[in-house]
This record gives structure tokens, C-alpha cells and sequence, in this order.
């Protein structure tokens, strides 16, 4: 194959599946390897002290990640940037900006943001509830106002910075219409939670988003082993949040890096799979006397939630395959109960209101047999009352 027709097949877009595969290892071949590298260094040797310093001034200045090798792990990692630049790709975004976690990713959003004196932040409940105990603390100096989809351009102010959903949203799965809600942000960034959908069911900057963000830990690790974060977004915006991490300390582990390229290849099978088997389990959830409610999302996806009859805690007890813990997107399905962990620091009237309500439960669909798991519910849901009611004192512990 000549030059030219190298140079039009690359041009051509590839399938996400493709890009999960190759995308962030395309210059192996030439260094003569197959499987990614682990760069572990902390520092990197320089002879040449002035022309570091330039380096150091250019990205204190700029943000832009330095030519030439790296300067300091907290700066910026090779391993780390392969994944960084495959999950752009995968999202269809200039950059991407990975974090020791999707806590810390956000933090280093809403940092950047009110770095520039646009401290106040419009949200759409429920959001993952640290994410709504962050926002509604004030622990980063914002100020935040919930309100529905319908009413963000109305909440709209001069200092607005941000505009926070989550879709499908943690735990009810609940959806908004992204490019509408992009409308109605005007000119102020929209972020959008892509962490339930991942780039296998939804592209929101595709929508109109300005800002992807997702618990890495989740999808795209994929295998309950490895925890991170990271923001998909334009270049300008990503120096601003290099900076910020170079600043706060709060970056990717080179092996949680490694871990997190390696899970993407096999993120499109993984969701695609799990996925169907969530749909089967909704459609007999649906039919099930024992279930008052269920909850999936019209861009389908692995993760189900289900509102029961009976006791919630009981299942939570009664399971012996799935998992009940927290966290979500392995490869083993994993089972809890929103209302005494994942979103026990949200205020009770504020987790009710968003319908997080006593007796939802959320489940997410790994890779097992759906015959074998739905025998596992099945016995659940039968289980008698739990013994304990620990979980529901007002002192229980909030995580």
C-alpha cells in the first residue's frame, strides 16, 4: 500500500468497536511492541536545566502538555495518556483530562470553572450522591441551585459556570434530552454524567455537552479492579484542568492508567452483552407480583433499578450470585440499596423528591449466564424481612 492510500484509509472514520481496540496504541508497532507500556517513573532525567525550565514555564502559562519527554508524574504520565487519548477518541472529543477518581475529576471541573469567577452551578436531580453532597455542601465554594430540566435556562445567572445532569441518572436511571438541555444552557458548559451510557449508548458532546465526565471506575475499567476519572472536552478546557491537577495532586496511577486503556478495548462487548441481559431481566422484573416498579432507560444499558413490595433489605440479603455492594459496571453483577448507601448522604426530602425512594434497589447486570441470575432475584425477592433495620436509623453511618 502506497503513501496516499495509507493516508485516505486512515481518513476514513473507524467503528467504535475499532477505535476501542487500536485507539491510543497507535505508535507501538514502531517502537517494536504489542501490549501498551507501564511507565512507573516518578521524575524524568534532564541535562538541559534551562530548556526545563522553558518547559515548566510554557505549561504554567498555557496548560499544554510539554514536546518531548515527560518532566514529573504529577505533570503528566505516558501510560496515563494513552488512555487519555483513546477515550477522547471514544467520545468524539479534542481531549481528555484523567483523574484519580470521578470525585476528583469533578472537584478539578468545578475548581477550573471558579477559577474565573463563575462559582455558581445549575443541577438537575439525582446525580451519583457524592456528587450531589459536593455540589450541595459547598465544599469547593459553589453555590448551586437544583432545579428540573425545564427550569435551567431560567436558573441561569451572570455568574453561572456550569450545568450539571446525569443521563441516565444514578439510581432511577432517569433521562433528559441532552441537546434540549444543551439549548437551554445558552452559552454556559454543559457536563454531562456519561458514566450508566458510556460512548457505546450515547455521545453527549455529540448532543451539544461541552463536558463528559465519568467514573472510570465503573464501565470502563469494567472488572471491579481499578479506580479512576477522567473529562472528555475541547483542548482549551483540558489545559485548564491539567493545571488544576498538576496544582491539587490528583492524578492517575500509570497501572490504574494501564488498566483503564486495557478495559476500554473490550468496553463495546461488555455493555453490548450486559445490556441484553438487563433487558431480559427487566422484562421479567416487569411481570413479577413482587416488583412495584421498574426503571430502565430508553437507551437501554446494564443497569436496571427496581422499586419492591417487600422488604428491599431482604433481597439485599437473600442474594447469593450477584454481589451486594457498592459501585457498578463489572463484570459480576452487583446489587445495593441507594437509600442506606450510595445516596445516604443526600438529605431524605431531597433523595424522595428525585425518586429515590426506601424500597428502590439498584442492580448491575454483569456478564453471567441470565438464567442463572434471575434465579438468584427470583429466590431474593421470596426472601423473608431482614432482621436488621441499622440501615434505616437516621445515625447510620453516611458513605
Amino acid at each position: 500500500m502506497d503513501s496516499d492510500t495509507q493516508d485516505r484509509a486512515r481518513a476514513v472514520p473507524l467503528a467504535l468497536a475499532t477505535e476501542a481496540v487500536h485507539a491510543g496504541r497507535e505508535d507501538l508497532a514502531g517502537l517494536g511492541l504489542h501490549a501498551p507500556p507501564i511507565d512507573l517513573s516518578t521524575t524524568y532525567p534532564s541535562h538541559d536545566s534551562a530548556a526545563e525550565a522553558a518547559r515548566i514555564d510554557a505549561f504554567a502559562a498555557t496548560g499544554a502538555l510539554p514536546d518531548g519527554p515527560p518532566v514529573y508524574a504529577r505533570l503528566d504520565n505516558p501510560t496515563v495518556g494513552r488512555f487519555e487519548t483513546a477515550l477522547a477518541r471514544l467520545e468524539g472529543a479534542e481531549s481528555a483530562v484523567a483523574f484519580a477518581s470521578g470525585m476528583a475529576a469533578l472537584s478539578a471541573v468545578l475548581l477550573a470553572r471558579a477559577s474565573t469567577g463563575l462559582r455558581h452551578v445549575v443541577a438537575v436531580r439525582p446525580l451519583y450522591g457524592c456528587s450531589d453532597h459536593l455540589l450541595d455542601a459547598g465544599l469547593l465554594g459553589t453555590e448551586v441551585t437544583w432545579v428540573d430540566p425545564a427550569g435551567i435556562a431560567d436558573a441561569l445567572r451572570p455568574d453561572t459556570g456550569l450545568v450539571i445532569v446525569e443521563t441516565p441518572a444514578n439510581p432511577t436511571l432517569a433521562e433528559v434530552d441532552v441537546r434540549a438541555v444543551a439549548h437551554a444552557c445558552g452559552s454556559v458548559p454543559l457536563l454531562v454524567d456519561n458514566t450508566f451510557a458510556t460512548p457505546v449508548l450515547q455521545r453527549p458532546l455529540a448532543e451539544g455537552a461541552r463536558i463528559v465526565l465519568h467514573s472510570a471506575t465503573k464501565y470502563l475499567g469494567g472488572h471491579g479492579d481499578v479506580m479512576g476519572g477522567v473529562v472528555a472536552c475541547d483542548e482549551v478546557f483540558a489545559r485548564q484542568l491539567r493545571q488544576v491537577r498538576f496544582a491539587t495532586g490528583g492524578v492517575l496511577h500509570p497501572l490504574a492508567g494501564y488498566l483503564l486503556l486495557r478495559g476500554l478495548s473490550t468496553l463495546p462487548v461488555r455493555v453490548r452483552a450486559a445490556s441484553a441481559s438487563a433487558a431480559e431481566l427487566v422484562r421479567r422484573l416487569a411481570a413479577d407480583p413482587r416488583v412495584e416498579r421498574v426503571h430502565y432507560p430508553s437507551v437501554g444499558g446494564a443497569m436496571v433499578a427496581f422499586e419492591v413490595y417487600g422488604d428491599p433489605h431482604a433481597v439485599i440479603s437473600g442474594v447469593r450470585l450477584v454481589t451486594p455492594a457498592v459501585s457498578l459496571g463489572s463484570v459480576d453483577s452487583l446489587i445495593q440499596h441507594p437509600a442506606s448507601i450510595s445516596h445516604r448522604i443526600v438529605a431524605e426530602g431531597d433523595r424522595r423528591s428525585a425518586g429515590v425512594s426506601d424500597r428502590l434497589l439498584r442492580l448491575s447486570v454483569g456478564l453471567e449466564d441470565v438464567e442463572d441470575l434471575w434465579r438468584d432475584l427470583d429466590r431474593a425477592l421470596s426472601a423473608p424481612p431482614a432482621r436488621t433495620t441499622a440501615a434505616r436509623t437516621p445515625d447510620a453511618v453516611r458513605v
